[in-house]
């Protein structure tokens, strides 16, 4: 009896700890296999750091068997991309393929270059999605109703049905809509406060979540490191963070080993509890950087960039880690089942 009326106000701690709540999906009607993966990824968060590997929807494995040749194990993410920018929509590989890597217990990380709404497919690169939207067109998009809006909702309900696909095989999948939003480059990018990109992904999210009813997703929200080149900036986190409702895990891109200390703490801070990722990196982060920065849940290294930016030898000694978790530790408790 004196034991387990010691362990009892222990349990009742933990029970009533905020750690013990922050596991939620901010969807509350998020899927029991999306609900599991987010659980686990708390469990790991501060501990381990999962390894990831992005390849392109046209060769989708071509990288990820890059990383097994060059480690000797495969990464624990696999990650591609929506885009369109040729003449032929790969969305349904990318189902198959999703399916069956989550089968074999892989993370599934998505993502999508989205072409200019004012466009017409296939939307090349420079011309849409590195194009520009006035901010009559921008207020126009955003405007639920106009012309614009319609035909944003109908690239974006394109992607929803593939990704119902994915809920209805029971595959969660590591959402990652609008990335580098901070960031010049993209026609979504650098819309600041209520009324930019916040307002388009909390749009997207409502989509999603309460029309398309999609509860398998976990929504990453993936920035860019601050820079300040000029013609390149990218801008603080905060003024393009849709807020914590929103939001279930936080990233940041990282290229050229600008692992700043301060954009980490940034980024931490912003988190708020909520577990921080390397979205796409470059160069892979060594074991010093890991050190001071303890808190990134995963990697994912960008296509040929495994091989082009990272120093010889620096992918194996980082999957070596014993902080790191590859395909073969996490496959037994990841693979989900038809």
């Amino acid at each position: 009896m004196k034991k387990i009326a010691f362990v009892l106000p222990i349990l009742l701690l933990v029970a009533c700890s905020p750690m013990a709540q922050t596991f939620k999906p901010v969807n509350k009607n998020a899927s029991k296999e999306a609900t599991d993966l987010l659980a686990y990824l708390y469990e790991i968060n501060g501990k381990h750091i999962l390894s990831g590997q992005h390849n392109y929807n046209s060769d989708l494995n071509v990288f990820s068997d890059s990383a097994k040749a060059i480690t000797g194990k495969y990464p624990a993410l696999w990650g591609t991309d929506f885009i369109l920018w040729g003449d032929k929509d790969l969305g349904q590989n990318i189902v198959n393929e999703s399916i069956k890597k989550s089968r074999e217990g892989y993370l599934i990380t998505l993502m999508w270059h989205q072409g200019r709404p004012i466009d017409n497919p296939p939307y090349g690169w420079k011309e849409s999605v590195q194009g520009k939207l006035t901010p009559a067109q921008w207020t126009e998009l955003t405007t639920p109703g106009t012309e614009l809006n319609k035909k944003w909702l109908t690239q974006i309900d394109v992607i929803a049905g593939y990704l119902k696909q994915l809920q209805d095989a029971k595959v969660p999948v590591l959402w990652r809509p609008y990335h580098e939003m901070n960031g010049v480059w993209f026609w979504w990018g650098n819309k600041k406060g209520p009324d930019g990109i916040a307002k388009l992904y909390k749009m997207m999210y409502d989509r999603y979540t309460n029309y398309h009813k999609l509860n398998n997703l976990i929504w990453v929200w993936g920035a860019n490191s601050l820079r300040d080149i000029p013609e390149d900036e990218a801008y603080h986190y905060k003024d393009y963070y849709p807020g914590a409702n929103y939001v279930d895990i936080l990233g940041t891109d990282v290229y050229h080993f600008d692992y700043e200390q301060n954009d980490y703490n940034e980024l931490l801070a912003l988190a708020n509890g909520k577990p921080i990722a390397l979205t796409e990196n470059g160069e892979i982060p060594n074991p010093q950087v890991l050190k001071a920065q303890p808190k990134w849940l995963w990697f994912m290294t960008w296509t040929s960039w495994l091989w082009t930016d990272n120093p010889k030898g620096r992918a194996k000694e980082i999957y070596s880690l014993p902080q790191t978790l590859n395909h073969d530790d996490v496959k037994a408790r990841l693979a989900t089942k038809p």
